[in-house]
């Protein structure tokens, strides 16, 4: 099960660092002083990029979970 538990972490890492990058540019969008409308098509863009990395962080943990309690 060792291989389970190592592949949830490398989902995990992945998925925390799509998340990352959503929350770096989000911020770079905000301080870059677009107006609202483009503002909104910007975070409308980076939103499933967000939420994708969210589901592949949350399969990673699930992974790891259930390797740890089949081993």
């Amino acid at each position: 099960m060792d291989v389970v538990i190592w592949i949830g972490a490398a989902l995990t890492v992945l998925g925390l660092t799509g998340i990352v990058y959503s929350i770096v540019a989000v911020t770079k969008a905000k301080r870059s002083g677009l107006s609202d409308e483009d503002l909104r098509a910007r975070v409308s863009r980076i939103l499933p990029i967000n939420l994708g990395a969210l589901f592949v962080s949350m399969i990673g943990l699930m992974a790891v979970i259930i390797g740890v309690m089949l081993g």
